[in-house]
Protein backbone atom coordinates (compact mmCIF):
# COMPACT_ATOMS: atom_id res chain seq x y z
CA UNK A 1 0.00 0.00 0.00
CA UNK A 2 1.13 3.61 -0.88
CA UNK A 3 -0.35 6.98 -1.03
CA UNK A 4 -1.09 6.56 -5.04
CA UNK A 5 -2.87 3.51 -3.89
CA UNK A 6 -5.38 5.88 -1.01
CA UNK A 7 -5.28 9.17 -3.61
CA UNK A 8 -7.00 6.78 -6.13
CA UNK A 9 -9.30 5.64 -3.38
CA UNK A 10 -10.14 8.91 -2.25
CA UNK A 11 -10.67 10.07 -5.52
CA UNK A 12 -12.74 6.80 -6.21
CA UNK A 13 -15.11 7.04 -3.45
CA UNK A 14 -14.67 10.94 -1.60
CA UNK A 15 -13.57 9.05 1.45
CA UNK A 16 -11.15 10.97 3.43
CA UNK A 17 -7.30 10.50 3.75
CA UNK A 18 -7.33 8.49 7.10
CA UNK A 19 -10.52 7.08 6.21
CA UNK A 20 -9.11 5.37 3.29
CA UNK A 21 -5.55 4.53 4.49
CA UNK A 22 -7.39 2.18 7.11
CA UNK A 23 -9.91 0.65 4.62
CA UNK A 24 -6.94 -0.32 2.49
CA UNK A 25 -4.97 -2.04 5.63
CA UNK A 26 -8.27 -3.85 6.45
CA UNK A 27 -8.37 -4.90 3.01
CA UNK A 28 -4.75 -5.75 3.24
CA UNK A 29 -3.81 -3.97 0.36
CA UNK A 30 -6.77 -5.19 -2.10
CA UNK A 31 -8.58 -1.95 -4.00
CA UNK A 32 -12.11 -3.33 -4.45
CA UNK A 33 -12.22 -4.66 -0.77
CA UNK A 34 -11.33 -1.12 0.19
CA UNK A 35 -13.95 0.22 -1.58
CA UNK A 36 -16.87 -2.49 0.11
CA UNK A 37 -15.22 -1.66 3.32
CA UNK A 38 -16.18 1.84 2.73
CA UNK A 39 -19.57 1.43 1.59
CA UNK A 40 -20.47 -1.15 4.94
CA UNK A 41 -18.62 1.68 6.89
CA UNK A 42 -20.47 4.50 5.02
CA UNK A 43 -23.87 2.18 5.69
CA UNK A 44 -23.42 2.34 9.70
CA UNK A 45 -23.19 6.23 8.94
CA UNK A 46 -26.40 6.46 7.73
CA UNK A 47 -27.82 3.75 9.99
CA UNK A 48 -27.09 6.76 13.13
CA UNK A 49 -27.85 9.45 11.51
CA UNK A 50 -31.23 8.33 9.78
CA UNK A 51 -33.46 9.84 12.82
CA UNK A 52 -32.00 13.38 12.32
CA UNK A 53 -34.18 15.67 11.21
CA UNK A 54 -33.73 17.33 7.70
CA UNK A 55 -35.40 20.72 7.30
CA UNK A 56 -32.73 22.38 4.58
CA UNK A 57 -32.72 20.84 1.24
CA UNK A 58 -33.19 21.65 -2.65
CA UNK A 59 -35.68 21.08 -5.29
CA UNK A 60 -34.08 19.70 -8.41
CA UNK A 61 -35.19 19.77 -11.78
CA UNK A 62 -34.89 18.12 -15.44
CA UNK A 63 -36.12 18.42 -18.45
CA UNK A 64 -35.30 15.85 -21.58
CA UNK A 65 -35.99 16.72 -24.94
CA UNK A 66 -38.86 19.30 -23.75
CA UNK A 67 -41.05 16.21 -23.62
CA UNK A 68 -40.48 14.93 -19.86
CA UNK A 69 -39.84 16.96 -16.65
CA UNK A 70 -39.34 15.65 -13.65
CA UNK A 71 -38.77 17.40 -9.76
CA UNK A 72 -37.21 16.41 -7.04
CA UNK A 73 -37.02 17.18 -3.13
CA UNK A 74 -33.87 16.33 -1.16
CA UNK A 75 -33.43 17.28 2.72
CA UNK A 76 -30.67 17.31 4.67
CA UNK A 77 -30.00 19.42 7.95
CA UNK A 78 -28.02 22.08 6.97
CA UNK A 79 -27.54 24.74 4.27
CA UNK A 80 -23.87 23.80 4.39
CA UNK A 81 -24.31 20.35 2.83
CA UNK A 82 -27.21 21.52 0.23
CA UNK A 83 -24.49 23.96 -1.38
CA UNK A 84 -21.88 21.15 -1.60
CA UNK A 85 -21.15 19.71 -5.17
CA UNK A 86 -21.61 16.12 -4.29
CA UNK A 87 -25.02 16.88 -3.14
CA UNK A 88 -26.06 18.85 -6.06
CA UNK A 89 -24.35 15.92 -8.42
CA UNK A 90 -26.99 14.03 -6.46
CA UNK A 91 -29.95 15.39 -6.64
CA UNK A 92 -29.54 15.88 -10.36
CA UNK A 93 -28.32 12.30 -11.05
CA UNK A 94 -31.71 11.93 -9.32
CA UNK A 95 -33.82 14.22 -11.31
CA UNK A 96 -32.45 12.18 -14.12
CA UNK A 97 -32.52 8.73 -13.23
CA UNK A 98 -36.58 9.91 -11.98
CA UNK A 99 -36.76 11.03 -16.05
CA UNK A 100 -35.61 7.32 -17.14
CA UNK A 101 -37.19 5.17 -14.89
CA UNK A 102 -40.24 6.75 -14.07
CA UNK A 103 -40.64 5.05 -10.27
CA UNK A 104 -44.32 5.32 -9.20
CA UNK A 105 -43.49 5.01 -5.38
CA UNK A 106 -40.69 6.69 -3.19
CA UNK A 107 -40.02 3.32 -1.13
CA UNK A 108 -42.19 -0.14 -0.85
CA UNK A 109 -43.94 1.29 2.33
CA UNK A 110 -45.60 4.67 -0.18
CA UNK A 111 -47.84 1.18 -2.29
CA UNK A 112 -50.78 1.11 -1.03
CA UNK A 113 -51.90 -2.04 0.42
CA UNK A 114 -54.63 -2.81 -1.80
CA UNK A 115 -51.94 -2.04 -4.88
CA UNK A 116 -49.47 -4.61 -2.45
CA UNK A 117 -52.19 -7.44 -1.86
CA UNK A 118 -53.45 -7.76 -5.55
CA UNK A 119 -49.58 -7.94 -6.85
CA UNK A 120 -48.78 -10.40 -4.39
CA UNK A 121 -51.67 -12.35 -5.20
CA UNK A 122 -50.96 -12.36 -8.76
CA UNK A 123 -47.35 -13.12 -7.99
CA UNK A 124 -48.70 -16.78 -6.24
CA UNK A 125 -51.21 -17.08 -8.09
CA UNK A 126 -48.34 -17.30 -11.04
CA UNK A 127 -46.31 -19.40 -9.07
CA UNK A 128 -48.67 -22.07 -8.16
CA UNK A 129 -49.80 -22.26 -11.75
CA UNK A 130 -45.90 -23.40 -12.47
CA UNK A 131 -46.34 -26.42 -10.38
CA UNK A 132 -43.41 -25.55 -8.40
CA UNK A 133 -42.78 -27.21 -5.44
CA UNK A 134 -44.40 -25.84 -2.17
CA UNK A 135 -41.25 -25.43 0.34
CA UNK A 136 -39.94 -22.67 -2.36
CA UNK A 137 -43.03 -20.95 -3.54
CA UNK A 138 -42.81 -18.51 -0.60
CA UNK A 139 -39.10 -17.67 -1.68
CA UNK A 140 -40.15 -17.42 -5.21
CA UNK A 141 -42.76 -14.87 -4.32
CA UNK A 142 -40.61 -13.20 -1.84
CA UNK A 143 -38.31 -12.53 -5.10
CA UNK A 144 -40.50 -11.98 -7.44
CA UNK A 145 -41.76 -9.11 -4.58
CA UNK A 146 -38.66 -7.61 -4.90
CA UNK A 147 -37.97 -7.40 -8.52
CA UNK A 148 -41.31 -5.30 -8.63
CA UNK A 149 -40.36 -3.08 -6.13
CA UNK A 150 -37.10 -2.49 -8.43
CA UNK A 151 -39.64 -1.70 -11.05
CA UNK A 152 -42.03 0.98 -9.15
CA UNK A 153 -39.97 2.43 -6.22
CA UNK A 154 -37.40 4.74 -6.55
CA UNK A 155 -35.48 3.27 -3.48
CA UNK A 156 -35.26 0.21 -4.55
CA UNK A 157 -34.51 0.45 -8.51
CA UNK A 158 -30.41 -0.03 -9.60
CA UNK A 159 -29.00 3.60 -10.35
CA UNK A 160 -28.77 3.87 -14.37
CA UNK A 161 -25.05 5.04 -13.93
CA UNK A 162 -24.23 2.42 -11.85
CA UNK A 163 -26.78 -0.45 -11.80
CA UNK A 164 -24.51 -2.33 -9.50
CA UNK A 165 -26.18 0.11 -6.96
CA UNK A 166 -29.70 0.96 -5.60
CA UNK A 167 -30.92 4.53 -5.69
CA UNK A 168 -31.05 4.10 -1.74
CA UNK A 169 -27.66 2.93 -1.35
CA UNK A 170 -26.46 5.71 -3.34
CA UNK A 171 -28.18 8.04 -0.92
CA UNK A 172 -26.78 5.79 2.28
CA UNK A 173 -23.11 6.51 0.59
CA UNK A 174 -23.88 9.88 0.33
CA UNK A 175 -25.08 9.92 4.03
CA UNK A 176 -21.55 8.12 5.33
CA UNK A 177 -19.53 11.19 2.89
CA UNK A 178 -21.38 14.07 4.27
CA UNK A 179 -22.02 13.29 7.63
CA UNK A 180 -25.79 14.58 7.88
CA UNK A 181 -28.85 12.94 7.54
CA UNK A 182 -30.00 13.06 3.51
CA UNK A 183 -33.89 12.33 2.41
CA UNK A 184 -35.37 11.97 -0.55
CA UNK A 185 -38.70 13.83 0.34
CA UNK A 186 -40.71 13.63 -3.43
CA UNK A 187 -40.83 13.66 -6.47
CA UNK A 188 -43.02 14.36 -9.84
CA UNK A 189 -42.54 13.22 -12.95
CA UNK A 190 -44.67 14.76 -15.85
CA UNK A 191 -44.69 13.42 -19.59
CA UNK A 192 -46.26 15.36 -22.61
CA UNK A 193 -49.12 13.14 -23.43
CA UNK A 194 -49.14 11.70 -20.20
CA UNK A 195 -52.14 11.45 -17.96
Amino acid sequence: MNIEDIKKLRETTGAGMMDAKAALEEAGGDFDKAIAVLRKKGLAKAAKKADRTTAVGVIESYVHSSKIGVLVEVNCETDFVARTDDFKAFTKDLAMHVAASNPAYLNPQEIPEDELNAEKDAIKDEVLASGKPAEVVDKIIEGKLGKWYQEVCLSDQPFIKDPDQTIEQLRQALVGKLGENIVIARFVRFEVGGA
